[in-house]
């Protein structure tokens, strides 16, 4: 937002600022900012310990049917007795599913299953034994959600991200309308309610229920940090804090794997990763709202305040703002609309809805692609717990990467970069032979650290390329359009019956696609943050947004009106 002309120099010689100059008189990047950053790392650390829980909570340890009598005349061992009850797999392996009606004790002799009456096998009628060597409770042992009621378990996943899919667009605009911190502290507070009653779960409606809630509160603590992150920093530090909150992410991956290795049961993993949602709301108290977001609504008195704490906070002089709050009241006016923005407000100037599909779609691709890697990439030979760990600290490299990419290249080109790497490593295991197992898997990586890295980026590309007014509802939106790509990420695996190399390569091509589509966005390194939709459709044509350092023309900035 551009600022009324303000002597800060002299009274002869007044000088067009933006908010941006406004928040370098206030220190720039100095103590406060630093504190708003470690307040948001809380809640970005929250994110993703309940995101990927459902690999621990959900996971389904080796089972087979319950044995209903066991008697052991012959001092048998276990594998003598499962032999009697339980037929095989064709691979050898004990089934899951089901157990003959009676006994097979001849068997023991001759152990070729061809001597078994078809007939004679059945269902699971008395329940399940689960290996608990691994995990002493999970949700699939809680409900037995095994074999017929498999699919209940993975409905858990669609429940909870589709509560994350609706809250983002709920919570994003309502983050727009009633700002930042209160949405904020709303959802760290339905996080925390929502994840108790989920250990608490009596039943299996009720915990599908609290994941539901707990993914749509979850949603406001992703779109609410970024937009605070950007908007209580100078632009020559904006890139600093994306890589700082990113990074809180791959820590909260790593953390998420020490606690399940040594909490094997679902509930109290589960307690124990909501417990920092207490944390996250005490830290409230400190966290300022964003003056952008006060100015644009008019609450010029506010906005006032805020800045001045935060040079209060950075030991700049005060009077430089309490000697201009006339001018700044003048700036509120001036960013304040008696329109109400929406999600239609993405889409109605020409501009915006330029940038609008083109980044709905790189939110696509990026989402799509690297969920897909997931799904594709094999193991390490390691048990559950190391090997997410492992995956988490491939996060670390290609975000500290990520912070050379964007500092040189700049967004877009970081963005096109990443993206499209991403799909070369897709690409290039499609001609790697099956038998190269170790070149497969770290290639395999390879591309999720681009992946994540894209990720990275996009997220901090994204908030700059939205102005104030409608930022957080351009984070609703893409996030939206993102968990689509996630959804149909199953359904593509499902074409490998078609032809087994078709998933890759529709992962591949789609990467490549969007990565040339990221290329026509417009520039946002070094460049000031838009406020109102007018910075975005009075700034240059199309390319590289500017938003004019000595400040937008006084009848452009007081039109009344959404463009």
């Amino acid at each position: 937002m551009d600022l009324l002309p303000l002597p800060l120099n002299s009274v002869s010689a007044p000088k067009k600022i933006n908010f941006d100059d406004l928040l370098l008189e206030a220190g720039g990047f100095g103590k406060f900012q630093v504190l708003i950053l470690l307040i948001l790392c809380i809640p970005r650390l929250i994110v993703p310990l309940h995101f990927l829980q459902h690999i621990f909570i959900s996971a389904v340890p080796p089972h087979h049917c319950a044995i209903p009598t066991l008697e052991n005349p012959g001092n048998l061992s276990q594998e003598d007795i499962l032999l009697i009850h339980i037929p095989r797999e064709p691979d050898g392996t004990f089934s899951s599913c089901t157990m003959y009606s009676q006994p097979q004790p001849h068997l023991l002799l001759n152990r070729s299953q061809e001597m078994v009456n078809v007939s004679l096998v059945q269902r699971c009628d008395h329940g399940w034994e689960y290996d608990v060597s691994t995990f002493s409770s999970t949700t699939v042992t809680q409900w037995d959600l095994v074999c017929d009621k498999k699919w209940l378990n993975q409905a858990l996943v669609s429940f909870f991200y589709g509560g994350v899919t609706v809250g983002a667009v709920v919570i994003g605009y309502l983050s727009d309308r009633f700002g930042r911190r209160l949405m904020l502290l709303l959802s760290l507070i339905m996080c925390l309610v929502f994840g108790t009653l989920s250990a608490g779960s009596v039943t299996y409606p009720m915990l599908a229920a609290c994941l539901t809630l707990s993914g749509f509160s979850l949603s406001g603590l992703t779109v609410t940090v970024v937009a605070l992150c950007v908007e209580w920093v100078d632009t020559q530090h904006r890139t600093d804090a994306g890589i700082i909150t990113s990074v809180t992410w791959s820590i909260g991956c790593a953390v998420l794997a020490l606690l399940a290795y040594l909490l094997r049961d679902w509930r109290w993993l589960v307690v124990i990763i909501t417990t920092p949602c207490v944390l996250g709301i005490i830290s409230i108290w400190w966290l300022p709202e964003s003056a952008r977001w006060l100015l644009t609504k008019g609450m010029a008195e506010k906005a006032e305040a805020e800045m001045m704490r935060c040079a209060a906070m950075n030991g700049q002089r005060l009077d430089i703002f309490s000697k201009n709050s006339e001018h700044i009241r003048r700036l509120a006016e001036v960013g304040s609309s008696s329109a109400k923005y929406s999600y239609i407000d993405l889409f109605r100037t020409p501009r915006l809805r330029r940038i609008s599909l083109c980044v709905g779609l790189v939110w696509f691709g990026v989402a799509f692609s690297y969920y897909g890697i997931i799904l594709n990439v094999t193991g390490f030979g390691l048990n559950i717990f190391l090997t997410h760990f492992l995956y988490a600290l491939v996060e670390f490299p290609a975000k500290m990467s990520t912070y050379f990419l964007v500092s040189h290249l700049g967004r877009r080109r970081s963005q096109v970069l990443t993206l499209l790497m991403t799909g070369v490593c897709i690409g290039l295991n499609l001609v790697i032979p099956a038998s190269l197992g170790a070149l497969r898997t770290a290639v395999a990586v390879t591309g999720k650290g681009f992946a994540e890295a894209s990720f990275t980026v996009l997220i901090l590309y994204t908030a700059e390329l939205y102005p104030t007014v409608i930022r957080q509802s351009s984070s609703g939106y893409t996030s939206f359009v993102g968990r689509i790509g996630v959804t149909v990420v199953p359904l593509i695996m499902f074409l490998d019956n078609v032809w087994n190399l078709l998933p890759e390569v529709i992962f591949c091509c789609t990467a490549v696609v969007c990565s040339l589509i990221a290329y026509l966005l417009p520039e946002t390194k070094n460049v000031h943050l838009p406020e109102t939709i007018n910075d975005i459709e009075h700034g240059s044509s199309w390319g590289p947004l500017h938003v004019k350092k000595e400040g937008t023309p006084l009848p452009d900035l007081t039109a009344k009106t959404k463009e």
